[in-house]
């Protein structure tokens, strides 16, 4: 078991997971360090997503465990999971905000859901919140009223309300400008580090999640097909991390869905 205070926030061991016959994660160990940012990047349907979904407890492993400070994430009850669960801030891919609330609301929630303080510390601490991520001003404005950039900079706000050791980010810079998206990359690592949380980053963008990242870990085929630095990954000559991080057409993951030669298939539709 992993110590609570161990330099690991989170640690995979021999962990494995799937849906029914279809295999996602197969044995895999990495471990998360504290007060990092971590980027699990990896081709679509490589399971980052899933490793978020376990982390937070809406999965459980098959195999192995998940530790989050040193408890098994898959082991716990409803109170220890709930408990777990406050310690962690999540930011959905597209904000996941509450439509028919103010921008105000949608960050006092979690406050007044799972606390007991007053309205004035409520507003004190949202007030603080919405400045840290540069929309105090918008705080009156529904969602429908702001930028999708801007929105989610609220949901990160509202993430990060009850000061959580763990943040997790699925796709924060999918849909997004590129200033929105230079923005919100910053702003990760600038939060990361001034509040001293530890980060998980689910992306596909690899020339902003490199810049911010400490550790990219990469998943493909159900493995850990690398870990490291971003310098280091840049530099391997794994083919297929040189192919993801290049964003190159060829090589081990293929464009052409396996399928009978092109001959074969056009000669047998004319016959």
């Amino acid at each position: 078991m992993t110590l609570p205070n161990s330099p690991l926030l989170v640690e995979l061991k021999d962990l494995s997971f799937g849906y029914g016959d279809r295999v996602i994660l197969n044995d895999i160990s990495f471990g998360i360090p504290r007060g990092k940012v971590t980027a699990l990047m990896g081709v679509s349907g490589g399971g980052k997503t899933t490793v978020l979904r376990l982390i937070g407890g809406q999965y459980k492993a098959q195999q192995g465990q998940l530790n989050f400070d040193g408890q098994d994430v898959g082991q716990m009850n409803t109170e220890q999971l709930y408990a777990a669960r406050r310690r962690m801030g999540m930011l959905f891919q597209f904000g996941a905000l509450f439509t028919d609330m103010n921008v105000f609301d949608n960050v006092a929630f979690p406050l007044r859901e799972h606390t007991k303080m007053s309205e004035s510390m409520v507003r004190d601490i949202v007030l603080m919140k919405l400045d840290a991520v540069g929309l105090r001003g918008a705080r009156n404005l529904k969602p429908s009223e702001i930028s999708g950039g801007m929105g989610r900079r609220v949901a990160l706000a509202r993430a990060i309300a009850l000061d959580p050791d763990l943040m997790m980010y699925d796709e924060p810079f999918a849909g997004l400008d590129p200033i929105s998206l230079g923005t919100a990359a910053r702003l990760i690592r600038r939060l990361n580090d001034s509040l001293g949380i530890t980060s998980v980053v689910v992306s596909h963008d690899v020339d902003e999640t490199f810049q911010i990242a400490d550790q990219v870990v990469v998943l493909a085929n159900g493995k850990v097909a690398a870990q490291g630095t971003p310098e280091s990954l840049r530099q391997t000559t794994d083919p297929l991390i040189h192919q993801f991080v290049n964003g190159l057409s060829d090589g081990p993951v293929h464009f052409h869905y396996p399928a009978t030669s092109v001959a074969e298939d056009f000669g047998r539709a004319s016959a």
